[in-house]
């Protein structure tokens, strides 16, 4: 008989519990048995029964909510995102060790449940999956849908988690905080960051912001400021126009800012394929 998800949840958090460390006084954490996670000086965090932990210490309110992050996991579980979840795979495979790997803006877990996926198919090194995001939202999802995960709702600018835990942060399509990355990265480790290109979704942007300047999109700000927090920069483009189905239309335009304020009627009969341009920067200390 299968666990229920809170145990089998606290059962894998205490098998990596030195990762965390309390987002209060910085201490040192342990998962109990009555499935919290608590630290010497007795802050305690609880285990939802989705499988996830809420270490947020402020409230907090997200514009992404429930319905953004289903459309958002039937996107990337099409398959539309593979490549980039290819070559982030070959990346931490080149590193042949054990992974451990922080994706900061998780959102609903699919990119790196993802990429776990493809990394354990093709590599004999084990593979610790940690997801961070504010959007509580998400993180439910995240901790429902993909098990021997762990998910946090938490802050990134205070995050749960020791100095030098994490020999691989990722941040895909998603704001970063470099200061916490460097404070959470191990030596030799990287930081892979994704970011739009271009050609990223440019159907829908001509279709919504037609002779407009939000018609064009550059990324040479984000990616200058990246170079300037690493030693070391490598640039990766991923580049295809594929052919969609019309069922991925309206989930298309729920995931994407672009789209909240127009109605799928709109573009229903236009969009028969979408183009998918990141830049995959690949940073070392």
């Amino acid at each position: 008989m299968a666990l229920p998800r809170k145990v089998a949840s606290a059962n894998y958090m205490r098998e990596n519990q030195e990762l965390f460390a309390c987002p209060f006084c910085g201490g040192e954490m342990t998962v109990t048995d009555d499935c919290s996670v608590v630290c010497d000086n007795r802050h305690s965090f609880d285990i939802a029964k989705q499988g996830y932990v809420n270490f947020m210490t402020h409230a907090a309110t997200s514009m992404y909510g429930k319905d953004l992050f289903e459309a958002r996991k039937q996107v990337i579980e099409s398959g539309l995102y593979a490549p980039m979840h290819t070559a982030v795979c070959d990346l931490l495979k080149q590193m042949n060790t054990n992974v451990a790997v922080l994706d900061t803006g998780c959102g609903e877990g699919s990119h790196l449940a993802s990429i776990k996926n493809k990394f354990e198919e093709q590599s004999d090194n084990s593979f610790v999956g940690v997801g961070i995001d504010i959007a509580k939202e998400g993180i439910i999802a995240a901790g429902r849908n993909y098990n021997d995960m762990i998910w946090c709702v938490g802050d990134l600018a205070k995050s749960p988690y020791q100095q030098v835990s994490f020999n691989t942060i990722l941040n895909i399509l998603s704001p970063a905080n470099y200061t916490e990355f460097k404070r959470l990265l191990k030596p030799n480790g990287l930081v892979i960051k994704v970011v739009p290109q271009s050609g990223y979704l440019q159907q829908l942007r001509a279709l919504f912001f037609a002779d407009s300047e939000k018609e064009s999109y550059s990324n040479e700000f984000t990616v200058e400021r990246f170079k300037e927090n690493f030693q070391e920069v490598e640039v990766k483009r991923i580049t295809q126009t594929i052919a969609i189905n019309q069922e991925l239309v309206p989930l298309l335009m729920h995931m994407t800012p672009m789209g909240w304020h127009q109605k799928s009627d709109d573009v229903t009969t236009n969009l028969t394929e979408i183009t998918i341009d990141l830049d995959i920067l690949i940073g070392k200390m």
